[in-house]
C-alpha cells in the first residue's frame, strides 16, 4: 500500500503559492537595488575603462 505523504487542502496550495510569489517578488527586489547601488557607486563611466 503506498502512502500519498502530506495532502495540503486547495487553501494551503492558494496560500503557498502566494507565500512563493511574494519571496520571488522580494528577491527580485533586492537583486535590482543591489544592481542600482553598484551602478550608482562606481559612476556611469565605468564601462569606459581601460582594459
Amino acid at each position: 500500500m503506498a502512502e500519498k505523504g502530506i495532502v495540503l487542502t486547495e487553501e494551503q496550495k492558494r496560500r503557498r503559492r502566494a507565500r512563493n510569489i511574494a519571496v520571488a517578488c522580494a528577491l527580485a527586489g533586492l537583486v535590482v537595488l543591489f544592481y542600482l547601488l553598484t551602478v550608482f557607486k562606481l559612476g556611469g563611466n565605468v564601462a569606459n575603462r581601460p582594459i
